[in-house]
């Protein structure tokens, strides 16, 4: 019989939990060691217990359900059994500082009727630009999703050459195709900030990445019941029926390489561990600085192409009132999201005008914190570090003193007077907890000039047993596309060992 290679993945956040949990499929072929540095797993997808409040610190929107049901089905159980859903209904509320609000609802025709008061013609432009997203939707769900395209050349293998240009709409920016179909000063604002799912800009990002707004329509916007967190929990508890083994608290500090293979893990608790097969879920460029120490040389093309996403201030407050201005989920846009964006991806400054992302889970789960209570996590993205010059704590204070202003300003009121608790997340408290590269929350940016909206590919160019999942690689990030990569990691390694 033929003797089981050992896989050691390094990091438990979703993709390697998705990797994992697929790998575990193949109990005659591999066996499966989990190491995480932290003593949670699920990477961003995290919790902390404050004063009564339980405050999801990580994601706060699911979507695409049908792509985390096959971890459970390959194992012949059931989603619903270690899940459970509950579906958000309107999808979020966005508010304008001129008064306007616009509900975005799973039944489009509805958002004729107030608040948001859309007319025929908005209703009817939006139609047109749901169905041109189908079409990018299909181009990469077939190139991408359904296949494993991580470069230009590759899509050539799995479409029709001459329908890539039209059906990715290739040249343009996801801005340009948003005002292509839309007139509404306010959707435009809107569509554009779909962006927010890959912390990039619109006014960079490929056209293709108006594929957001389909899916969201198309599958849904949910919550997970009792927290986001029970997601990582649901996992968890599936990977300690299949026997993996599992070890929290436990950190990888370098990595052994011979003739162009990762051998040995080095870790701080448990020594050295032996690896046929390694895949790391820690980033791409911090795995080369960190753990296999490659020269600069080597690296500074990574940092070129794969230039990290956003990051973001992370604002969780506890208050002690209800706002009934609120949904689920939340945006208070800026009055120039133009320079906004360009704000934190041009200039890599903070501004004085953000558009806020601000989630208030009580409206659906009351029971995350105590009775008359209310939870506001408030999340605008922000530059990564700028190792050179970074952000100080003063930066930082006078950032969350101009958000509080604009939100009491924007509907609020004495927002600051009703704080009974509060924990904060800055760029630094993200890159230490989970050494993403200058403290990025989505992976690699989305750029149609420098990237075309490509990831690192998979598996390393450096070493041929060393595989890389999450929001770093294809296809991209947000929890979807992440546990995607760990299925489609696992499928890669199954290919190269065969």
């Amino acid at each position: 019989m033929q003797n089981k290679e050992h896989v050691v993945v390094i990091g438990g956040g979703l993709g390697g939990l998705s990797a994992a949990i697929n790998l575990a499929a193949y109990k005659d072929r591999f066996t499966v060691t989990l190491i995480e540095k932290n003593t949670h797993l699920g990477g961003k997808l995290n919790v902390i217990e404050k004063d009564g409040f339980s405050f999801d610190l990580g994601p706060s929107i699911f979507t695409m359900p049908h792509m985390f049901e096959p971890l459970f089905t390959v194992h012949g159980k059931a989603m619903s059994d270690y899940v459970t859903l509950e579906h958000v209904d309107p999808h979020w509320r966005n508010i304008f500082e001129d008064g306007t609000i616009i509900d975005l609802t799973a039944n489009i025709e509805t958002m004729k009727q107030p608040p948001s008061n859309l007319n025929d013609k908005d209703i009817e432009d939006l139609n047109r630009f749901l169905n041109y997203t189908k079409k990018l939707h299909h181009f990469t769900k077939k190139t991408m999703f359904d296949n494993q395209s991580e470069r230009k050349l590759d899509i050539l293998k799995y479409y029709n050459p001459f329908k890539i240009i039209k059906d990715s709409d290739m040249f343009s920016t996801m801005d340009d195709g948003v005002r292509r179909y839309i007139s509404n000063p306010y959707l435009i604002d809107i569509l554009n900030f779909f962006i927010k799912y890959v912390g990039s800009s619109p006014y960079d990002a490929p056209a293709v990445m108006n594929l957001l707004p389909y899916i969201q329509w198309e599958f849904g916007l949910w919550y997970v019941k009792g927290g986001m967190y029970n997601l990582a929990k649901g996992f968890e508890k599936l990977l300690k029926e299949l026997d993996v083994t599992i070890h929290k608290g436990v950190e990888a500090l370098s990595v052994t390489t011979d003739n162009n293979t990762v051998s040995h893990v080095e870790t701080d608790k448990l020594g050295t561990i032996e690896a046929d097969v390694v895949v790391s879920n820690m980033e791409v460029i911090p795995f080369y600085e960190k753990l296999s120490k490659e020269s600069p040389k080597t690296i500074a093309p990574y940092k070129k192409r794969y230039a990290p996403a956003c990051s973001g201030f992370a604002l969780h407050l506890g208050v002690n009132t209800n706002y009934p201005m609120l949904r689920h989920h939340n945006f208070f846009f800026s009055n120039n999201p133009k320079k906004h964006f360009d704000k934190i991806f041009h200039e890599r400054t903070l501004t004085n005008d953000p558009t806020i992302y601000l989630v208030a889970p009580m409206k659906t789960n009351p029971h995350l914190g105590p009775k008359g209570h209310e939870i506001i996590k408030i999340l605008p993205h922000i530059p990564v570090i700028d190792e050179k010059s970074p952000f100080t704590e003063a930066d930082y204070h006078q950032f969350k003193e101009n958000i509080l202003d604009k939100l009491e300003r924007m509907g609020l009121k004495d927002l600051r007077k009703h704080i009974v608790t509060e924990e904060l997340w800055t760029p630094h408290t993200i890159r230490d907890m989970y050494y993403s590269n200058q403290g990025a929350i989505y992976g690699v940016v989305a750029d149609k000039k420098m990237n075309m909206g490509f990831k690192h590919p998979k598996r390393s160019k450096l070493y041929k047993n060393l595989y890389f999942v999450g929001g770093s690689v294809n296809p991209g990030g947000g929890m979807p596309m992440v546990v995607k990569s760990g299925t489609q990691t696992t499928k890669q390694i199954l290919k190269d060992r065969s």
